[in-house]
């Protein structure tokens, strides 16, 4: 949970600095307060869950090490796989919106980047926990 909760406040700080660098010119200007608000929400909660990640990430990894029997718990295999999916699935998404808008002559940089934001996070999970288990099926 704490990484769903990183990279979904990672991508919303970086979708608030596009949406700032490349503003719509269809919609008004948002006012400082709420920029200031969203930029705070973004950032307490990376402040709180990343660090958190991290640390059950290192515990679970030498808990690992310590106790190999439990690199084949079912239930880890399958969040694992989870994740798997749900960062494949935001991937495929993501790629076929950047291909609707293309299509509809609707591509703006602006549009550009925050798809590259996603698919940035989305595969760096995605390659993180496929290596995870190619690493894991190698010492099992």
């Amino acid at each position: 949970m704490t990484l769903y909760i990183s990279a979904f406040n990672f991508g919303n700080l970086l979708f608030i600095f596009i949406d700032q660098a490349f503003p719509d010119p269809a919609m008004m200007a948002p006012n400082a307060d709420w920029i200031s608000f969203r930029i705070r929400g973004a950032v307490s909660a990376l402040v709180v869950a990343f660090p958190l990640f991290l640390y059950l990430s290192r515990k679970i990894a030498n808990e690992l090490q310590n106790t190999p029997a439990g690199r084949s718990s079912g239930v880890r295999r399958w969040l694992t796989y989870l994740t798997l999916f749900i960062a494949a699935c935001i991937i495929l998404g993501d790629v076929s919106a950047l291909l609707f808008n293309l299509l509809g002559g609707e591509l703006t940089v602006r549009f550009v980047f925050k798809a590259l934001v996603v698919a940035v996070i989305a595969g760096t999970v995605f390659i993180y926990y496929l290596k995870g288990l190619r690493r894991e099926e190698r010492v099992l």
